[in-house]
């Protein structure tokens, strides 16, 4: 027997223990060594210390010491680096965690959903997600959204049931983990949660197989792209040192240094720190990331679909006033609509929230007897009380609504506290109070009433013959900062589209006020007339859409994206969630329905149009700083890499030291470490931004041969002019390849002029740091360690001068390949 005061702290920490969390997939935390030890598993870092293990067993300890401490090193900063990524991340999840309406101890509490346990009561209402599976132990006009289960598109009803009394295979008595409340209301209990609900099986497969973003997919190209190219060459470099008939294990040494030099290794930590960095400057202005990966879609956005309420408007009622149907000052619709707003137990709106913040006016003596709760079709909510009148006591059906709907169920209307017929001209003269209120921006409630008999319980078809009573008028004022924010967006090339339910006369009001042109409006009965295909045209025309459907808002936004647009769509009510989910960034608010929050990837702490466009910016920050490590990992790096691959052909020993190039490669990656706290070009942030492959594959064809054809220079400056060894040029090459692939980042950072543009300090910090690094090594006591010799003075004046030539050549080259794209990066 359920206990109607809920579970006791103490039996709810009991069942805690023993079900655990109600994760439908439990987070599989592993240890922090675990995850350590996995990093050592990559093939390549394999690779390394078994060569490392080889030359110890062959007595070159040297060596062997140099590739492990090589190897700790790099693992051990990625190790750092991601750890603290994935702290900061989980601590922005927990912020918007789901939370659930639960009796324990006797009260009714706001809990995290995944600390509920079997036996939890749980209050339900529509907008709520079901936290977990449970029995229906009361419900009112419960519809429920079951088509993540069964598929089935319409929602279904639920009313409770005695425990024993359902068939096999009846779900009527139940609800279920992953669904979600369209309308009405519902006490329940949990019978299961965690892996152990319905929808366990089916999250288990998601999280098994979840599904791509763009964001992954351009990761995976990249990927793909430098791994072919690293096969080839090495395989190459190998075949060649052979036949060559040079040391075995030094050209296999050489080909996974090779390898490793090549391979984007730090790929994975550069954008995760990138991305978290870039998600907590986010949360700074208000802006919580759920999904990492969306930062990137964030800032590629071009188009925001978004309702007018709370973004363009304060979404803070005001009260101003109240009529009755022919538009004369009255009180009595105010009246009725207190009743109806403070015996309410559903979705509590601004509507009612501005209705209650008015002193008590009708409700001593009322009792309230029954409700029938608000849902999307009949767009009203009535509640059935029983209060004091002249002649005793009466029992009113009091119903609050759209006017539109509220005209359909309409006979009568008042007039001076008497009842005349609601005929076609008082509808029309109150059609006429509608709109003109309308048009002066005020958002409008209808209120109607009829007497009742006594009866056990009240529908929906109860409303009917009722007595129409009037209208109130509410003021949203327009945000202060609304039409600011919307010239921001459209200076940065984010189109703003308002796609509301709310009719066309408030919505231009509204519209005019932010500098939105709302010349041409497109209305839902239009919409309902298009196809596709003439849909995405005049979406991408139109810039204000009124009396839509929750149905016709995915259209647009779907209509949007097949005409190539990356669209964001602003929303936080209960069936917003289609729309959330078929946008390329669903974005929600902390005070949204669960659905919608649950649906979306970005959560505005404030419902702001300014938040939102700080969160967009900071979006093309992260964007532009992968982008960096893109461009870097494809130009001069791969250029160095390519000459490495020739100069194996014609020297008679190799270009560098196995030993050497990790190191290289080592220094290399420290040195770009710090790029995501590098700041961004102001015509990067101004600009849509989308992951541009074609730009990276022109970087690698262009500005790498570049790279090696001053390595070229190098080779011949070093045999031919300094005659060096094979130790010399060892060591000259380290030198100049580290110089200018290193500080070639200075000019690639940036689109713009490079002395204009100015980095981030730790950025400045780390390169130049490697750089003097590479320039002292040859005469530090590490030198006979790694193999380097001391060079002549004059040897770096030659890096100098190659290294100023470089920067200059590749600075050139850039402006040509971005002259088409100003502000790629």
């Amino acid at each position: 027997m359920t206990d109607p005061r809920g579970l006791s702290t103490a039996e709810a920490a009991q069942r805690l223990a023993e079900w655990g969390a109600n994760e439908p997939v439990p987070r599989r935390r592993q240890h922090a060594v675990i995850r350590l030890l996995l990093l050592f598993a990559n093939p390549l870092i394999l690779i390394l210390l078994t060569a490392a293990i080889v030359s110890a067993f062959l007595r070159q300890p040297t060596n062997a010491l140099i590739i492990i401490g090589i190897v700790i090193l790099g693992t051990a900063i990625g190790f750092v680096q991601t750890q603290q990524s994935e702290r900061a991340a989980a601590r922005l999840r927990s912020m918007v965690a789901p939370t659930a309406t639960v009796r324990r101890d006797g009260a009714w509490q706001e809990m995290a959903v995944r600390d509920l346990v079997p036996g939890d009561v749980v209050r339900l209402s529509a907008g709520d997600l079901v936290p977990a599976d449970a029995r229906l132990l009361a419900a009112r006009d419960l519809y429920v959204q079951e088509s993540l289960l069964t598929g089935e598109a319409m929602p279904v009803a639920k009313e409770a049931q005695l425990p024993g009394s359902a068939r096999a295979g009846d779900r009527t008595g139940a609800v279920y983990l992953g669904t979600s409340v369209v309308s009405g209301m519902a006490t329940v209990e949990v019978t299961a949660t965690g892996p152990r609900t319905a929808f366990g099986a089916i999250a288990e497969r998601l999280a098994l197989h979840p599904p791509e973003t763009e964001f992954e997919r351009g990761v995976r190209r990249f990927s793909l792209l430098i791994l072919r190219v690293v096969f080839f060459l090495v395989l190459f470099i190998l075949l060649i040192s052979l036949t060559l008939r040079h040391d075995p294990l030094e050209s296999l040494l050489f080909a996974v240094a090779l390898a490793v030099g090549l391979t984007p290794e730090f790929l994975p930590m550069i954008m995760s720190v990138t991305l978290a960095k870039g998600a907590l400057r986010m949360a700074q202005k208000q802006v919580i990331v759920r999904h990492l990966p969306a930062i990137q879609n964030l800032g590629s956005i071009d188009v925001l679909c978004s309702d007018k309420t709370g973004t363009l408007t304060a979404g803070v009622m005001r009260f101003e006033g109240a009529v009755d149907p022919a538009g004369v000052p009255s009180r009595r619709p105010l009246v009725l609509a207190w009743i109806n707003s403070r015996f309410e137990t559903g979705i509590r709106s601004p509507l009612d929230t501005a209705i209650l913040a008015l002193e008590d006016v009708a409700t001593e003596g009322c009792e309230k007897l029954d409700e029938i709760p608000f849902d999307f079709e009949r767009r009203r909510l009535s509640v059935v009380v029983d209060r004091p009148s002249a002649g005793g006591r009466e029992r009113l059906l009091i119903t609050k609504g759209a006017p539109e709907s509220i005209f359909t169920v309409a006979t009568g209307g008042d007039r001076d506290g008497a009842v005349v017929p609601f005929d076609e001209a008082a509808l029309e003269r109150s059609r006429a109070v509608f709109r003109d209120l309308s048009a002066a921006g005020y958002r409008v409630l209808a209120v109607a009433h009829r007497r009742v008999d006594v009866q056990v319980a009240y529908g929906s078809a109860d409303e009917r013959d009722m007595v129409f009573d009037g209208f109130l008028a509410f003021a949203d004022p327009v945000h202060v900062d609304a039409a600011h924010a919307v010239a921001a967006l459209r200076r940065d090339g984010v189109a703003v589209k308002v796609v509301t339910g709310d009719n066309e006369l408030v919505t231009r009001h509204v519209c005019a006020q932010v500098g939105l042109d709302a010349s041409t409006i497109v209305l839902g009965e239009e919409i309902a007339g298009l196809t596709d295909g003439a849909l995405g045209h005049v979406a991408e025309q139109a810039s204000v859409f009124a009396r839509v459907s929750p149905v016709q808002k995915d259209r647009i936004i779907r209509a949007l994206r097949q005409r190539g647009h990356v669209v964001g769509f602003l929303g936080d009510g209960i069936n917003d969630a289609p729309s959330l989910h078929a946008a390329d960034v669903g974005i929600s608010v902390a005070g949204a329905a669960d659905v919608a929050r649950e649906a979306a990837a970005i959560i505005l702490v404030r419902q702001s149009l300014g938040v939102l466009h700080r969160g967009i910016i900071e979006g093309r920050r992260a964007s532009g700083n992968m982008m960096k490590y893109l461009l870097m990992g494809t130009s001069s790096n791969f250029g160095n890499m390519l000459s490495m691959a020739a100069a194996s052909v014609f020297l008679p020993f190799l270009p560098m030291l196995p030993t050497q190039i990790l190191l290289n490669n080592f220094l290399y990656d420290l040195a770009q470490v710090t790029i995501p706290t590098d700041t961004v070009d102001r015509p990067y942030l101004q600009r849509p931004q989308r992951w541009d492959m074609r730009l990276v594959r022109d970087f690698m064809l262009f500005i790498g041969p570049i790279s090696s054809l001053y390595d070229f220079l190098t080779f011949y400056v070093l045999l031919a002019v300094f005659h060096a060894g094979q130790g010399a040029f060892h060591t000259g090459w380290f030198v100049e390849s580290l110089a200018t692939q290193t500080l070639v980042l200075f000019v690639i950072r940036t689109m713009g002029v490079p002395w204009r543009s100015r980095p981030s300090r730790a950025l400045t910090l780390t390169t130049i740091g490697v750089v003097g690094i590479a320039l002292v090594l040859p005469a530090s006591p590490l030198a006979g360690l790694l193999g380097f010799v001391p060079l002549p003075g004059h040897y770096y004046g030659f890096v100098g001068l190659a290294t100023i030539t470089y920067l200059g050549l590749v600075e050139l080259a850039k402006r040509r390949l971005v002259s088409s794209r100003m502000g790629t990066v």
